[in-house]
């Protein structure tokens, strides 16, 4: 299990850290800055350049869950990693990558008020011509306001808070202890989607409103908006799965077996192993069908129904193609072959 302390740059959680691996048996410390310091000597400088901070970078957080992963696997027992997620969306790849290797995660906040936040970052000790602990101080300053915009946004419900603004790092500690013992702390419910460990086949299914509009679903095991739809269960027929997956994200159940409009296959690109992405036409959800969608569960965190032009701005370049096709491929009553979403033949 781990037990992931989240807040604002300054909020005590590595303080409150060390306090709590002496409360929690069998539990180990993990600064997930380690990762981040180790970069500077894996990557170009160029490219460590056109980011501001490391978190932007997807091997860092590729290899926050694969190290959390292989120290779990040495010592086992609980990791305590002290580590601030402000996007939404790192929190979703991360938790994500850890939950499909069958690791729990418990997600605490620590939320003092601004006011004693900004105190703390004051009294951060500078000595003369510390540039670098005055970049930190100025660093902790610039995120508050994304912290207080991700708290209001989603952090509120996503973690157990614990206001630690008139407590002790050790009296901090307790509280996560208790919360964590209690099974009070923000337990993450994103669905366990094996990693793979070959290439795979998955089915999407695009469903449409009355305006022909598509809908996308916001997975929260994975960054970026979908299709409704997944992998392909062994000795599962794909269409079937595509019916499967709808039913199991919107609670629409299709009363047809959907046309197939692409099948497009994915190059492997590591650590991804790629593989076979399959689109199917679901047809068009009458004004009774389509409000019935179920609100989003632990599988999704949003769904909404949108144009073409405003898809290109939600999903990653390749699901992009492989809709933009599909939909050109419903318009002829056609089938599509695709090769990492470029027409073949």
């Amino acid at each position: 299990m781990i037990v992931w302390i989240n807040g604002a740059f300054g909020a005590g959680k590595s303080t409150a850290a060390r306090e709590l691996i002496d409360l929690i048996p069998n539990s180990t410390l993990f600064d997930p800055e380690i990762v981040g310091s180790g970069l500077p000597l894996l990557l170009p400088q160029k490219h460590l350049a056109e980011v501001s901070d490391y978190q932007d970078l997807r091997i860092w957080r590729r290899l926050v869950v694969d190290t959390a992963s292989a120290l779990l696997a040495e010592v086992g027992g609980v990791l305590v990693v002290p580590m601030t997620l402000l996007r939404q969306e790192y929190r979703d790849e991360i938790f994500g990558g850890l939950a499909a290797r069958r690791i729990a995660v418990r997600h605490v906040a620590l939320t003092p008020a601004e006011t004693i936040l900004r105190c703390r970052i004051a009294d951060r000790d500078v000595g003369p011509g510390d540039d670098a602990e005055l970049r930190v101080r100025q660093w902790s300053y610039d995120h508050i306001e994304p912290y207080r915009a991700a708290l209001a946004s989603w952090l509120s419900a996503d973690a157990h808070l614990v206001d630690n603004g008139s407590l002790t790092p050790y009296e901090t500690a307790e509280r996560i202890a208790e919360a964590v013992r209690s099974r009070d702390s923000g337990r993450c419910d994103i669905v366990q989607t094996p990693e793979p460990t070959a290439e795979t086949l998955a089915a999407g299914v695009l469903l449409f409103d009355e305006e022909d509009r598509v809908l996308l679903v916001d997975p929260t095991y994975k960054a970026g908006w979908e299709f409704p739809g997944g992998v392909v269960e062994p000795g599962e027929a794909p269409a079937q799965a595509g019916v499967r997956e709808v039913a199991e994200e919107t609670g629409i159940g299709l009363e047809r077996i959907p046309r197939l409009l692409v099948a497009d296959w994915e190059p492997p690109a590591p650590p991804g192993f790629g593989g076979m992405r399959l689109i199917f036409d679901g047809g068009r959800l009458d004004g009774a069908v389509r409000d019935r969608v179920l609100l989003p569960g632990p599988e999704l965190r949003g769904c909404r129904f949108v144009t073409e032009q405003e898809a290109a701005s939600l999903l990653p370049p390749v699901r992009y193609e492989r809709l933009r096709w599909a939909l050109r491929a419903r318009e002829r009553g056609a089938v599509l072959y695709l090769e990492d979403g470029v027409p073949v033949g």
